[in-house]
């Protein structure tokens, strides 16, 4: 993607008087991090990028809600939200469509073709950070590393992050604005982190979740990160009735991260938001796929494609055979 056509179209955009301001990335601090830039005038714009290190999904921002005093005899600031998107950020917007989250006309979406992205992880463990920010680059098929004056090529499978490898939509689904050429989609592989639980017997199974489930320090950083989890009364925080207790514990931790994880089948649109920030390391990601699979399968239905679409708990086929209920 020209660097260039992109500030320049965020610049427009900053600029423009329905416009509140744009949510993109920018350079972190240190290392591979890149951090949400929020871009009120056409002179922020300047500081966006879009890269390989772009992992995070920013629709999550799409439904914080703005509690700032309002002086007296003004009126809210309504304007729209500007959204850079990458196409599995764009499900998540698209989502949010369908279940009435956010309105259409709130939101003005700018899509980037995503040829994927890096596990900055994966990156770290054969490249270690520095304290100076580092700059990835895609580079034909692979990625091109810069940090201290000196490039280096990385092999796309060394580091390709797990969403991306099993990417369906690496294009938007939804845009106002699209910066750069389309990205063709790459051939999927099976999900080996599914595979993997599944070729286990049940009691195998149990004892995976359990120690994983165990590790759970209850930080709700994975609840916080979901672009699908914007209730401002989330009912696992509810102490009467209490549906989940807030003791950390592996028959606590098991409850809120199966409603959880329940809550989002037929809504994850797989970003992977919540695997990437857990500071415990809990493989999320296997089971919100897990869902998102038998809900394709047997339903037929893909969460973010579609935003005329209806929910899919609140849809109903008369002529479902359910031939796959007992």
């Amino acid at each position: 993607m020209d660097l260039e056509q992109l500030r320049k179209t965020a610049a427009e955009v900053a600029s423009r008087e329905d416009v509140k301001y744009l949510v993109g990335w920018k350079p972190g601090t240190y290392g591979y991090r890149v951090a949400p830039a929020f871009i009120e005038n056409a002179d922020g714009a300047a500081e966006l990028i879009f890269s390989p290190l772009c992992t995070a999904n920013l629709a999550t921002y799409l439904t914080l809600v703005e509690e700032l005093p309002v002086p007296r005899g003004q009126e809210p600031d309504d304007r729209k939200i500007a959204l850079m998107v990458k196409g599995c950020d764009s499900r998540a917007v698209t989502q949010l469509l369908v279940e009435k989250g956010i309105e259409r006309d709130e939101v003005v979406i700018i899509g980037c073709p995503c040829p994927g992205m890096i596990d900055d992880c994966l990156l770290a463990e054969k490249y270690p950070e520095t304290e100076e920010p580092a700059e990835v680059k895609w580079d034909g098929e692979d990625f091109l590393l810069i940090r201290g004056g000196e490039e280096t090529k990385v092999a796309r499978d060394e580091v390709l992050a797990e969403k991306c490898r099993l990417c369906r939509y690496p294009n938007p689904v939804v845009s106002d604005i699209t910066l750069g050429e389309e990205v063709e989609t790459w051939e999927l592989g099976e999900d080996q982190g599914v595979k993997e639980i599944e070729g286990k017997g049940v009691d195998e199974r149990a004892e995976y979740w359990a120690e994983q489930f165990d590790k759970c320090v209850r930080c709700y950083s994975c609840r916080n990160v979901c672009p699908l989890c914007y209730c401002q009364d989330c009912i696992l925080d509810r102490l009467n009735p209490t549906w989940v207790n807030r003791s950390v514990n592996f028959s606590e931790n098991t409850a809120f991260n199966i409603a959880r994880a329940f809550h989002l089948a037929g809504r994850c649109i797989e970003c992977g938001e919540c695997e990437r920030v857990c500071p415990a390391n809990i493989p999320l990601g296997k089971l919100n796929r897990k869902l998102a699979r038998e809900v394709r399968d047997k339903y037929g239905f893909e969460p973010g494609v579609d935003p005329d679409a209806e929910p899919f708990q609140a849809s109903f086929k008369p002529d479902d055979p359910e031939d796959f209920i007992l």
